[in-house]
């Protein structure tokens, strides 16, 4: 037998065993990866609204391209039943309801204002998954959910004024939240508290575009530099 048959005669062993020849193993996903789940009848037609508006696709490219996540957290669109938008370290997966649309268009009138929320949403929730992937010291939930807070409120005034028009929506949003009677058992600051976080960070990012809000936003803590800082130095190791 020659030298040359002798080589592949392993190969073809393990081919016909469909275990392949010497391919190693590829990389581990990594990175946040968007993926749908099939709707609940009732929530049909607002999977269908977040399938065409790609609001899934498009964070998790924002983000991709800011980060470089050592292991892939998905972001998850799917029927909760209730239970609300969420991040499960457990899973490494942010779970974007459907049935929040419900609630989110109560609050907004526009199509375009929806998006905007539900990118808020996802942003926020995206903070929650950094503050896994970085083990970040945060002393208890609430300044855990506040951080997570400023993290959307970071990505979407990197975007622009498109970005910025999306966090003054979800601001505007939030302030008309009604209070909620369980306020005390929640990890969340009162929706008015995160309103008016957002519309502080909004106008100490761009001022000139958003002069309106200067009574609004006096005395704000903490300031837009202290909360883009206090991000970008935790987000180091995973910054492209």
């Amino acid at each position: 037998m020659s030298r040359r048959w002798k080589t592949l005669v392993p190969c073809v062993s393990v081919l016909l065993a469909l275990a392949g020849c010497g391919a190693p193993p590829g990389p581990a996903p990594r990175g946040f990866a968007p993926r749908y789940e099939e709707p609940a009848a009732a929530d049909a037609a607002h999977a269908r609204f977040l399938r065409a508006r790609r609001l899934p696709e498009r964070a998790a490219d924002a983000l991709n391209a800011y980060l470089d996540l050592p292991y892939q957290v998905t972001v998850l669109a799917r029927s909760c039943a209730g239970e609300g938008s969420g991040y499960d370290p457990e899973t490494r997966r942010i779970e974007l309801c459907y049935d929040d649309l419900t609630q989110e268009r109560e609050l907004v009138t526009t199509d375009e204002e929806v998006a905007d929320v539900m990118t808020e949403t996802l942003y926020h929730e995206a903070g929650h998954a950094l503050v896994d992937v970085l083990d970040l010291p945060y002393g208890g939930d609430r300044a855990e959910e506040d951080a997570a807070d400023s993290f959307a409120a970071l990505m979407l005034i990197r975007e622009g004024p498109d970005g910025e028009r999306a966090l003054r929506t979800a601001a505007e949003a939030y302030a008309r939240t009604p209070p909620d009677p369980d306020d005390g058992r929640d990890e969340h600051a009162p929706p008015a508290a995160r309103a008016a976080a957002h519309l502080c960070l909004l106008h100490g990012a761009a001022p000139e575009r958003h002069a309106d809000l200067a009574d609004r936003t006096r005395g704000c803590t903490p300031t837009w530099p202290q909360a883009r800082d206090a991000w970008t130095h935790d987000l180091a190791p995973l910054l492209r």
